[in-house]
């Protein structure tokens, strides 16, 4: 099994909340990935939705507190981008090229997570059949990313790499894992 812990940094010159970090691992055997987010710190401070009875598939989940996982194809341009609320929500996206193309990814139509929130700790993971998109002797790369929204509507981007002047996480160079 191929698996890598990460940590994600915010977006250099924003005003990320004090103590707060974004961690997690990720892990890839055959046709199914795993990966799993620890948001900790105070989280008194953050906007994070209380878990869905019934999840569905939803859009602009980006624009709340929201997981976000970015799979691309070497040597391709197309990737798909994954949208995971901590309410169980989710959405994703098959995009041709750098933001080109967007359509939702009906290849999947459940994307089950587990979370577990705690006082200083929200966890969210995903294990995710790769069959639909990628062949398992295929390499993937990996942009792991997430949106953070305070209870006062600031919001910031956190992500393993940020390559840009602005907080993009489409960009392919900041595609820095490979799995």
């Amino acid at each position: 099994m191929n698996s890598k812990a990460f940590s994600l940094q915010p977006f250099p010159h924003t005003n990320s909340p004090a103590n707060l970090q974004l961690t997690g691992d990720i892990a890839r055997r055959a046709q199914t990935l795993h990966i799993r987010y620890v948001l900790s710190g105070d989280l008194s401070k953050i906007a994070i939705a209380a878990p869905s009875d019934s999840p569905t598939r939803k859009h602009e989940l980006w624009q709340e507190t929201c997981f976000e996982l970015f799979l691309g194809l070497q040597d391709s341009d197309r990737y798909w981008e994954f949208n995971l609320s901590p309410s169980g929500d989710w959405n994703v996206y098959r995009f041709d090229g750098y933001r080109q193309g967007m359509q939702e990814e009906t290849a999947f139509t459940v994307l089950p997570s587990a979370v577990e929130t705690q006082p200083e700790a929200h966890t969210l993971s995903l294990e995710l059949n790769l069959a639909a998109i990628a062949s398992d002797e295929k390499p993937l790369d990996v942009a792991i990313t997430a949106v953070v929204k305070t209870k006062d509507s600031e919001v910031t981007y956190w992500a393993l790499a940020h390559t840009g002047s602005e907080a993009d996480f489409h960009r392919r160079d900041s595609f820095v894992l490979n799995i």
